[in-house]
C-alpha cells in the first residue's frame, strides 16, 4: 500500500540534493599522494564512518548512514546515502544541510524513511520522522508523524511496536515552582522547598538514580511522578492514525508481528506485574545487605506472550527461566524463536518454541559463543551474527539442533548492522578490518557472492599506511588461552628495535579485535609496536570467560596482560627497556593498577580512571555494576572494595603517568583522577593532568572533534617524549632513536 496519504505536504529548499541524488564521481576517490605515509592527526577529519545499513526490500539497493566530520565546525554530520547492490556510485539522498540518520524501507520499497533533525513541515515544530519517494525521480523529503520502524508482516499492511505514552508536562497555574527547572522543583515526596522559586536553580535531589554519563543530570523517577510501561500500537500503512492496543500497567518489550498478521509477539514481566512494582522491588532489594544466595540465585525476569494483531488478552507461550530478547517468528506463524539468557553470568542461547506454547528448545547447545540478531528467512534458514573472539561472523542455526552453527561469512573482520531483503536472498552490513575503516557490503543470504559497494575511504586508505596487526594466543594463569594483537611500526625495519605500548579495553566486558581503531594507528604510525589483548573478563568468549573477574579485577587479568608484554618482549625487535601502558575506564584503573604494581613500564597514559572503588560507587552512575562486580555495596565487603583500589597503594608509584578526564563524566567521575594527580604530585613522580571541558566518557569514541584528535595528539607526545626521547615541540622520527 503506498504511504502517500500519510504524509503532511513537501517541505521546501531541499530539492536540489534529494531525490535528484547528487553523485560522488568515482575519479575524485582516486586523487592524492600515492606514496602511502603514517597517519597524521589531521588524517582522523577525513575518515567517513559507515552504519545502519537498510536493504531495500527488492534487494536492488542498501541505504546507509555516512557520518563524516566537519572540521571547520568541529562536529560530526550524518546523511542517508543509497547504493545498488549490483554496483554503481553511491548517491547522496539527503541534504548536506541537515543531519540524517537509521534509514529504513516502507514494505514495498517505494519510500525511505529516516531520523532527521530538519525544521518541521505542515506538522508544525522540528520532527524526527521523514520520507523519500524511492519509486519516482525528483522530489523532497516530507514530514511524517512518527511512522514506525518496528515489524511488519509478510503482507505489509500494517507495522506494530513497542512505545511508551508521552510524559504528562501539565502545570496547574497555582502550581509555585511551574517555572522552575525540571532538576530545580522539589521532587513530589521531598521534605524541603526552596524559600525563593524564582531565586534557586540548582538541583534538588531525592532519588538514586539522578545523573547519566549521557544524558548529565536527569530527574529521578519519584521525582517524574510517572510510570510509563510500554505499550502496543499499530499502524495501518499508508494512514497517519496510530492505534494503541494495549494499555496495561507492564511494559510490552520487542513487539514483533507473526508472517500471517494474525498475532503479535512481544516480552513481559513473568508474571505481568506493572513496571512500577518491579521496579519498587528492585529497589526494595538493592538495599539489602548482600546476600551471595539470594542476590545470585537464577530469576525467571521475563517471559514470551502472544496477542491477537488487533489487540486482546496476552497468552503466555513458556514459563522458561531466565531473560528472552530478539524475538523473530517462523515464516509459517507457528514457532518463535529468541535469544534466551539463563542467568546474568550464563551464555545466550538460541531457542525455538511452538507459538502454541511448550518447551523452548536450545538450538546451539554448548556452543562457544553467543548470538544476537536473529533472523527467520522467508526459506526457514534461522541466522545470527555472534562475536567470535575479535571478530565477527554470520551463522546459520541447525533447524533440529543436533549440529554447531554454520558459519556463512567471517574471516579477520567486524561486521554489524545486518539487513536482509524481503526474500531473504541478500543480506547487507558493515564491515571493518584493522587496516580498513567501514564500507559497505552485500552478498546472498547463504554468504556467496560477497562484494564491496562502497569506496567512501578509498582515497585515504591509498595515501596513508595503515598499520597491520599480527594475532596470536597463549596461555595464561589456569592454562586459559588469550586472544591478542601485535601492531607493527611504521618504516618497521628487521634487525631494529622498536618501543612498545600495551592497550588495555574498557568495560572490562568489551573486546578488542579485527577492526580499524584510530587510537592503534596513532602511535603505530609514530613508529612503536601497539599491543592489545582480550584478557578474561573481554566479551566474545562465552559467559564464563566474560564474568570469571567477578571480585578479581587486577589479579588473574593483570597476570593476562602482563604474561603478553613478557611474551613479546622477548622478540629481538622490541625495546624491552622502552614500553608504555595506556588504557580507559577498565582499562585507565589497570593502568593505575599496573603502576602499583610493577616499574617494567618507562610511561602509563591513564584515562577515565578509577582509583578509590568506595569513591566511585557514590560518584558514578552506575552503582548496579559495582555491586554485581564486587558482591555488594561497599559496607557488605568494604574489604575487598579497598584492597582492589589502586589508591591504596598509590606510594609505590614510580612511573611517569600522564591523566586524562572529561569534566562531565559522570561513568568515571573526576575526583578519581584529581586523587590521583595530587597523590602523584606530592611524591614527586612526574605527572600531568589534562581535563576536557564539555565531554563525558565517551570523549575518546564521540567527543568534539577538536578535543578528540588532541587528545590523539597528547598521546603521541606523551610516549614520544618517554620511549622515543623526542623534546616537547619536536617530533620523534618513526623508528628507534
Amino acid at each position: 500500500m503506498s504511504l502517500r496519504p500519510s504524509f503532511a505536504p513537501a517541505v521546501a529548499a531541499t530539492r536540489h540534493w534529494i531525490g535528484v541524488a547528487a553523485l560522488l564521481p568515482l575519479s575524485l576517490y582516486a586523487q592524492g599522494p600515492k606514496a602511502p605515509r603514517p597517519m597524521e592527526l589531521k588524517d582522523w577529519y577525513r575518515v567517513a564512518t559507515l552504519s545502519q545499513p537498510a536493504i531495500s526490500p527488492d534487494g536492488k539497493r542498501v541505504a546507509v548512514t555516512v557520518t563524516t566530520v566537519r572540521e571547520a565546525d568541529n562536529k560530526r554530520h550524518q546523511e542517508i546515502w543509497v547504493v545498488p547492490t549490483d554496483g554503481g556510485p553511491a548517491q547522496r539522498w539527503t541534504s548536506p544541510g541537515t543531519e540524517s540518520s537509521a534509514p529504513r524501507w516502507s514494505p514495498d520499497g517505494s519510500w525511505l524513511l529516516f531520523s532527521s533533525t530538519r525544521p518541521g513541515g505542515e506538522l508544525r515544530g522540528p520532527g524526527t520522522a521523514w520520507a523519500l519517494r524511492a519509486d519516482a525521480p525528483g522530489g523532497e523529503a516530507i514530514q511524517t508523524r512518527a511512522y514506525p520502524a518496528g515489524s511488519v508482516p509478510a503482507s505489509g499492511r500494517f507495522a506494530v511496536w513497542s512505545e511508551a505514552l508521552p510524559a504528562d508536562t501539565a502545570t496547574t497555574r497555582d502550581d509555585p515552582y511551574a517555572r522552575m527547572g525540571p532538576m530545580s522543583r522539589p521532587p513530589f515526596d521531598a521534605i524541603t522547598r526552596p524559600a525563593d522559586p524564582a531565586r534557586y536553580d540548582g538541583r534538588h535531589v531525592v532519588d538514586m538514580t539522578y545523573k547519566s554519563n549521557e544524558r548529565g543530570f536527569v530527574p529521578g523517577r519519584r521525582t517524574a511522578r510517572t510510570w510509563r510501561p510500554l505499550q502496543v500500537w499499530s499502524q495501518v500503512l499508508g494512514d497517519t492514525a496510530r492505534t494503541q492496543l494495549t494499555t496495561a500497567a507492564y511494559s510490552h518489550r520487542g513487539a514483533t508481528v507473526s508472517p500471517d498478521g494474525q498475532w503479535i509477539a512481544f516480552v513481559a514481566d513473568a508474571a505481568l506485574r506493572p513496571d512500577s512494582v518491579v521496579e519498587l522491588e528492585r529497589d526494595s532489594l538493592a538495599r539489602l545487605p548482600y546476600d551471595r544466595a539470594r542476590d545470585e540465585a537464577e530469576r525467571n525476569d521475563a517471559d514470551v506472550y502472544v496477542m491477537p494483531a488487533t489487540g486482546g488478552a496476552p497468552r503466555k507461550v513458556a514459563t522458561w527461566m531466565g531473560s528472552e530478547s530478539d524475538l523473530a517468528w517462523s515464516p509459517d506463524s507457528r514457532r518463535i524463536a529468541f535469544v534466551g539468557r539463563p542467568g546474568r553470568t550464563k551464555s545466550a542461547r538460541v531457542y525455538v518454541v511452538a507459538a502454541a506454547g511448550g518447551t523452548p528448545i536450545n538450538l546451539i547447545r554448548a556452543w562457544s559463543y553467543e548470538p544476537s540478531n536473529i533472523e527467520w528467512l522467508p526459506n526457514g534458514a534461522l541466522q545470527f551474527s555472534a562475536e567470535v573472539g575479535g571478530r565477527t561472523g554470520l551463522f546459520r542455526a541447525d533447524a533440529a539442533g543436533r549440529q554447531p552453527p554454520r558459519e556463512l561469512l567471517g574471516g579477520r573482520r567486524r561486521m554489524s548492522g545486518f539487513s536482509y531483503d524481503s526474500a531473504g536472498a541478500r543480506v547487507a552490513w558493515v564491515a571493518t578490518s584493522l587496516t580498513a575503516p567501514t564500507e559497505l557490503y552485500v552478498a546472498g543470504a547463504d554468504g556467496s557472492g560477497e562484494r564491496k559497494l562502497t569506496g567512501f575511504n578509498d582515497a585515504l586508505n591509498a595515501e596513508v599506511a595503515w598499520a597491520d596487526a599480527e594475532r596470536f594466543t597463549y596461555r595464561s594463569v589456569g592454562d586459559l588461552e588469550i586472544e591478542a594483537w601485535l601492531m607493527k611500526p611504521y618504516g618497521y625495519q628487521p634487525g631494529r628495535k622498536y618501543p612498545l605500548v600495551l592497550y588495555i579495553h574498557g568495560g572490562p566486558h568489551s573486546a578488542y579485535g579485527e577492526n580499524w581503531f584510530d587510537e592503534f594507528q596513532n602511535l603505530a604510525a609514530m613508529g612503536m609496536w601497539v599491543l592489545f589483548t582480550n584478557p578474561r573478563g573481554s566479551s566474545g568468549y562465552g559467559a564464563d570467560f566474560t564474568y570469571s573477574t567477578r571480585g578479581r579485577w587486577g589479579l588473574e587479568d593483570y597476570d593476562d596482560l602482563m604474561k603478553a608484554v613478557e611474551i613479546v618482549s622477548k622478540r629481538p625487535d622490541v625495546d624491552a627497556a622502552r614500553l608504555g601502558a595506556t588504557g580507559g575506564s577498565y582499562g585507565g584503573f589497570m593502568t593505575t593498577w599496573m603502576a602499583t604494581k610493577t616499574n617494567a613500564f618507562k610511561a602509563i597514559q591513564t584515562d577515565r580512571t578509577i582509583t578509590d572503588w568506595t569513591y566511585w560507587y557514590g560518584a558514578s552512575d552506575a552503582q548496579g555494576l559495582t555491586e554485581f562486580e564486587f558482591f555488594g555495596k561497599p559496607w557488605d565487603n568494604q574489604t575487598l572494595y579497598d584492597t582492589l583500589s589502586p589508591i591504596r597503594y598509590v606510594q609505590k608509584v614510580r612511573t611517569p603517568m600522564l591523566i586524562v578526564q572529561s569534566e562531565e563524566d559522570h561513568r568515571t567521575p573526576m575526583g578519581s583522577a584529581e586523587m590521583w594527580f595530587m597523590s602523584l604530585k606530592k611524591q614527586g613522580v612526574p605527572v600531568e593532568l589534562v581535563r576536557y571541558p564539555r565531554s563525558n566518557h565517551d570523549l575518546s569514541r564521540a567527543g568534539e572533534p577538536w578535543l578528540l584528535v588532541d587528545r590523539l595528539g597528547r598521546l603521541r607526545q606523551w610516549f614520544s617524549y618517554w620511549l622515543q626521547d623526542a623534546r616537547p615541540g619536536r617530533t620523534a622520527a618513526a623508528g628507534p632513536q
